[in-house]
Order: C-alpha cells, then sequence, then structure tokens
C-alpha cells in the first residue's frame, strides 16, 4: 500500500486546501472569500457573464453562484445589469470598486503563492505553473 504523498492527486488536494486557507486568511477583513474572490477575477477578464457561465467556468454549483453574486452586489464588487444580447437574460459585471479591490488584493496575492510556492526556485514555479495550466485546461 502506498502513502498518501506518493498519491499526486491528494498532493494537488492539500496544496488547494493549503493556498486556500492562506488567501481566505487575507481575504477575511474585507468580508470576502476565495469562492467570491474566483467569480471577481473571473469577470475581470471579461465584459461581464451570465450566472450559468459564471458556475460552468468556475466548476461551482449554480445556487452558489447566487448568493456569491448578492454578497458581491452587496459590497458594491459586482451588479447584475440587462444582457445586451438576451434582454430577459441579466450579466454579471465588475464594478469599478470591485477592479480597484482586485487591484488592492494583487500584491497580497503574489504574497501568498510566494509563501506556497517558497520552497520552488523561479525557473521551478514557472514550471510547475505551465503544467498546471496543461492539466487545468482539460475539458
Amino acid at each position: 500500500m502506498r502513502g498518501l504523498h506518493a498519491d499526486t492527486g491528494y498532493l494537488l488536494y492539500r496544496l488547494g486546501l493549503r493556498s486556500g486557507q492562506l488567501f481566505n486568511t487575507f481575504l477575511q477583513e474585507s468580508g470576502v472569500r476565495l469562492r467570491h474572490y474566483a467569480v471577481l477575477r473571473l469577470l475581470a477578464t471579461s465584459e461581464g457573464a451570465l450566472q450559468r457561465e459564471l458556475s460552468t467556468r468556475l466548476g461551482y454549483d449554480p445556487s452558489a453562484i447566487v448568493g456569491l453574486v448578492d454578497d458581491l452586489e452587496k459590497l458594491g464588487f459586482a451588479e447584475r445589469r440587462p444582457s445586451p444580447v438576451d434582454r430577459r437574460s441579466r450579466i454579471v459585471v465588475l464594478t469599478e470598486a470591485g477592479g480597484a479591490f482586485l487591484r488592492d488584493t494583487d500584491e497580497a496575492g503574489r504574497r501568498v503563492t510566494n509563501d506556497l510556492l517558497g520552497p520552488l526556485d523561479p525557473a521551478e514555479r514557472q514550471a510547475l505553473h505551465a503544467l498546471l495550466l496543461r492539466v487545468a485546461d482539460r475539458p
């Protein structure tokens, strides 16, 4: 029987947990959690998205997206607007305050990553990132 540390999936799981814990600790004071942050980061790369698109792209349950967007609206970081292509639908867009929040958290995100990947040299970090992108981009 092999040990847990021989299982790459388990190691990725542990790394994800640790990353989430570190980032949530930083975000705690703002009232935002990592799941909110992921929605904001995704919105920052688009002109807006339908909630079902957010759910699909982030891998979150659709009912969770509703609550996350509600929270972000209360904070003034996102808002729902009528879709320009389908008046029956509403898109979620990043507000100016949401963009400012993301800019303010950039340095903290780098610190979390640096703490998490401290044992790796820059070339190893770059290689790990490239490998994770390859795996994450698979359907």
